[in-house]
């Protein structure tokens, strides 16, 4: 085991992790595809996290000159045996290379500075051909302290190409990391329009009829319209999910993790990697999530017996699925519930969109969601010359963030819900009313039943989580067994509920169930200790639940 290389979480820098011999999952064959494709701009749109920042570090290291002492990077990896193309291109290019995901911010103008801030240290990279240049000296020393304003910032990047070209004789390859993360928090921020200008320029005028460009590569997540970044952009080769090109190349096959798994001795996990972290298909390709399979194995290591967990919940923007939440009509709450049940959704795939198309119908969220890598594509078919994708939840990881989601959008939402009518009709002991209050909520709500009771046991609490100057235990033990849900105030005075929970099979046996858990409260004695305790007004329901229905029996 000491002998094993280090698991790459959280490395993105191709020259890092190979230098302190971490587990590298070979993309090189990449740089043949790119170079036979030749395109001049390609667009590459992958789901967070599945190894686009590493493969542009990668590609960015494999093209870039480098010093004569320079360590031998690609020894030993596959684009090796392409030995004629490797003499021609390793190591033959200058490259500018800039992600712009540290513009996440919450003003158009922190968004820019973070920008400058980026685009600055790559003039700083390439120092000694920038001061070589002898023209616009004012403009290089502006940009070279990020002191600019945002104009001299708006073609940086052609006129950086423009420099390289002149001090080495040769064309620049420009790769763009993240480009769509200004754009994504733009629109969620409010100032969408100022964004998408500043980059449609920026863009433009490097990728656009450039004569000193040999190639550019461009990833993000979304791909985002011509008419709206890449005005008139010609040269532009798109690749997204749904292309059968480069889909092996971001994010792991299926073959790669047995490879992982075999190698850390952990074979025996496969079924868990597969139930949890596959399920995405790139073209024809069958994916696995790659920051979640890394990251199961890290705990592996720790504790062979670790449980999968929903690692990309943390990693990835979740702003689309709160998105889709908050504005879904009875309908598309209903098309979620089936999905989170396992279903399938039939949905138009329009690839070229925009932000502000997001709200102009339901198709254009469940775009976003698909392209996002929330739903996979099960098959596809052609209806009056538009083509329809059967969508699905991808695995259980994704399925599990979707119940996260669902649950801290349903308390958000109770606490600014007037719950009082619901809360005197049980204390009162007015059941009709209760019953009525009750499935209100439950229609108001997205349910997912995979839980059945434990479902209904947290909806229940989350309703009561507003109850002022009353305390609400769950699962204590009480007489001679653990009721599922017991309210009381510290002044025995007021009445006292004891709830019990049961999940029917059918409409028909709700009835009977309800019955059957009013019955279980006196059986097994739960009111018992509030007897002891003072209180004399005690309350006792049965609830069963069957989809968004319950009945309810008082006693």
């Amino acid at each position: 085991m000491e002998n094993l290389k280090a698991l790459p979480i959280g490395r993105d820098d191709f020259e890092k992790l190979i230098g302190n011999n971490c587990y590298y999952v070979d993309k090189t064959k990449l740089i043949k595809k790119l170079l036979e494709t030749k395109s001049e701009v390609t667009l590459i749109t992958r789901p967070r996290r599945f190894g686009k920042t590493l493969t542009m570090s990668m590609l960015q290291n494999f093209f870039e000159y480098a010093g004569e002492s320079s360590e031998d990077l690609f020894s030993g990896l596959e684009i090796e045996q392409e030995r004629e193309l490797c003499d021609t291109h390793k190591e033959q290019y200058p490259v500018i290379s800039i992600s712009l995901k540290s513009a996440k911010q919450g003003t158009y103008m922190n968004a820019l500075e973070m920008l400058k801030q980026t685009i600055s240290p790559e003039f700083k990279r390439h120092e000694k051909a920038v001061l070589a240049y002898n023209y616009e000296k004012d403009r290089i020393h502006r940009i070279l302290n990020a002191e600019g304003g945002e104009s001299d910032y708006l073609s940086s990047l052609q006129f950086l190409s423009q420099i390289l070209y002149d001090y080495y004789g040769k064309k620049v390859i420009v790769l763009i990391d993240e480009y769509d993360v200004p754009l994504e928090n733009a629109y969620f921020q409010g100032f969408y329009d100022e964004m998408a200008t500043f980059i449609r320029s920026l863009f433009e005028s490097v990728l656009k009829s450039n004569p000193c460009l040999e190639f550019a590569v461009v990833t993000g997540c979304l791909r985002i319209s011509k008419e709206s970044i890449f005005t008139g952009l010609n040269n532009l080769h798109i690749i997204s999910i749904l292309n059968h090109g480069y889909a092996e190349y971001f994010g792991f096959t299926e073959e790669e993790v047995k490879h992982l798994l075999e190698y850390y001795d952990l074979s025996d996990r496969m079924p868990d990697m597969k139930r949890w972290y596959d399920g995405y298909r790139f073209g024809d390709v069958e994916i696995y999530n790659p920051w979640s399979v890394l990251s199961f194995i890290s705990d592996l290591r720790e504790k062979r017996t670790s449980s999968p967990k929903p690692y990309w919940s943390n990693t990835s923007s979740n702003s689309i699925i709160k998105s889709l939440i908050e504005t879904a009509d009875l309908k598309t709450k209903s098309q979620i519930e089936d999905l989170i049940d396992g279903g399938v959704i039939r949905s138009i795939i329009h690839e070229d969109v925009t932000y502000e198309d997001i709200y102009q119908s339901k198709e254009n969220l469940w775009n976003f969601l698909f392209f996002t890598g929330y739903l996979k594509k099960v098959s596809e078919t052609l209806i009056d010359g538009m083509v329809y994708i059967d969508m699905k939840i991808p695995n259980k990881e994704v399925r599990e963030i979707y119940k996260t989601k669902i649950t801290e959008w349903f308390q958000e939402r109770i606490k600014k819900t007037d719950l009082s009518l619901l809360y005197q009709a049980m204390f009162a002991c007015e059941t009709d009313k209760f019953q009525e209050q009750l499935e209100k909520q439950l229609h108001e709500s997205i349910s997912y039943y995979d839980g059945k009771e434990a479902f209904y046991h947290g909806f229940v609490l989350g309703l009561l989580s507003n109850m002022q100057d009353y305390l609400v235990e769950s699962n204590r033990e009480a007489g001679d067994g653990r009721p599922d849900i017991l309210i009381k105030s510290y002044n025995v005075r007021k009445p006292a509920v004891i709830l019990e929970l049961k999940h029917a099979k059918t409409f028909q046996e709700m009835q009977r169930m309800a019955e059957r858990a009013v019955v279980q409260i006196d059986k097994k004695h739960y009111a018992r200790e509030l007897k002891r305790d003072g209180y004399e007004n005690i309350v006792k329901y049965g609830i069963s639940f069957y989809k968004k229905n319950c009945y309810i029996v008082n006693r």
